[in-house]
């Protein structure tokens, strides 16, 4: 599956009001990707799908 094939979302925890906000493309095969949406062009972090559920558990119980 190619990079083109990435279904953005906006991270359910990115600000409303137009800014600082990080998108988020789960849909591919043991790849989770990581954007900024105010830069799209730039550079994209991909991580293993149980290292993101690990971040995302360690962020959660921080909130």
């Amino acid at each position: 599956m190619e990079l083109t094939e990435a279904r953005w979302r906006t991270a359910t925890r990115s600000s409303n009001n137009g800014g600082d906000c990080v998108e988020v493309a789960d849909n591919l095969p043991g790849r989770v990707l990581v954007r900024d949406s105010k830069d799209r062009d730039g550079g994209t972090l991909t991580f293993a799908p149980a290292a993101w559920r690990s971040f995302l558990d360690l962020t959660r119980r921080a909130a």
